[in-house]
């Protein structure tokens, strides 16, 4: 299903239909300027064995994107004053809900901003000795529908001795947004997913996304499929290489729609207010450009947002403020999904 608003993106829906039949990609997008669709459309199928089509109102694992809803949550906790950005972890996790290597010095800035050192259970550098090449690969050995809570991955780290002092450097970091769920909890009171509902999605009217489980029976959700297996092989689903359900570094669900609410709700300050500037302000410098603000990459461009990749999960949303320019691409495979990115933006330009 495409859908435009007239025939500029006529040459790029034929491009994507190219891809959909040649690179695997299979999910949904949406471009939006000031609220309005410019074009939109759908690939592929949210479940392959039934042949049932995705649609806008399919609902796709987020891996990594939901970040941002973590880094959300934590500042509002600090408008609310139960927090500040410089609080020290030590001082909010209790010794048994902490890595015994973690260095007193880490605060929470350098959670939000990957700058803390600590050492990652999934380190997505590819000169680390650390490097996770396969996510999947993880829970090989380990259940992974025992992973259920933040605290539930503190074994694969908490023993790690630290890459280095907090401050000194960028290195992206899953665990570190795992501590960020935890943190949210000690505070909040309530569980992780709770709190991003409470303060995330319920105000920024993101009536169809959530936290599902991989194993429940929820509508509209796309299954997520591994790479394309050689001839005479079935498809694998990813149910045994992601965590049961998602958490405070990734695995929410969401449609575009969603996602471009979230956006608008997060610019407009509707969810912030005076502290949007505070999350979009470059605090590390991630090379090449980019910089990290809290829970969102900020690009040479002007744009700012994030993306993520799972097993069977491939996703950007990102926003151009000085276009006022929208643009969410959703996928249940590995597909081409920051190209597509790149082609609407080019398109929308």
């Amino acid at each position: 299903m495409t859908r435009m608003s007239d025939d500029l993106f006529a040459d790029a829906a034929a491009v994507l239909a190219g891809w959909e039949r040649d690179r695997d990609l299979s999910g949904c997008c949406l471009v939006t300027r000031g609220g309005e669709t410019l074009f939109e459309a759908s690939w592929g199928f949210a479940d392959q064995a039934a042949r049932v089509p995705n649609s806008q109102a399919t609902r796709f694992g987020l891996a990594s994107l939901t970040k941002m809803f973590t880094a959300v949550v934590v500042a509002t906790l600090v408008r609310d004053g139960r927090l500040a950005f410089e609080t020290p972890v030590v001082d909010v996790l209790p010794v048994h809900l902490r890595p015994t290597t973690l260095d007193a010095a880490v605060s929470v800035h350098h959670l939000l901003c990957h700058t803390s050192g600590i050492a990652d259970y999934a380190e997505e550098d590819e000169d680390s000795p650390r490097y996770v090449e396969d996510y999947g690969a993880l829970w090989i050995e380990r259940p992974s529908y025992l992973i259920e809570r933040p605290a539930d991955f503190l074994p694969l780290f908490a023993d790690l001795p630290a890459y280095r002092p907090p401050g000194q450097s960028f290195q992206y970091s899953n665990a570190g947004y795992i501590l960020l769920g935890l943190v949210i909890e000690q505070i909040a009171g309530t569980p992780y997913p709770e709190a991003v509902r409470a303060r995330v999605l319920e105000p920024a009217g993101m009536t169809a996304s959530g936290f599902f489980r991989l194993d429940e029976a929820v509508p509209n959700v796309a299954t997520g499929y591994r790479a394309v297996p050689p001839p005479g092989l079935h498809r694998r689903t990813n149910i045994y290489s992601i965590p049961v359900v998602g958490g405070a570094d990734g695995g929410a669900m969401s449609t575009t729609g969603d996602l471009d609410r979230f956006l608008h709700a997060y610019a407009d300050g509707t969810l912030l207010g005076d502290l949007t500037e505070v999350m979009l302000r470059p605090h590390a410098d991630a090379s090449d450009g980019f910089f990290e603000g809290y829970g969102v990459h900020l690009y040479p461009d002007g744009g700012w947002g994030h993306g993520g990749g799972d097993p069977g999960v491939a996703v950007i949303a990102n926003r151009w403020p000085h276009d006022d320019l929208d643009v969410v691409v959703l996928s249940n495979t590995a597909g081409p999904v920051g190209e597509v990115r790149d082609l609407l933006r080019q398109t929308a330009a």
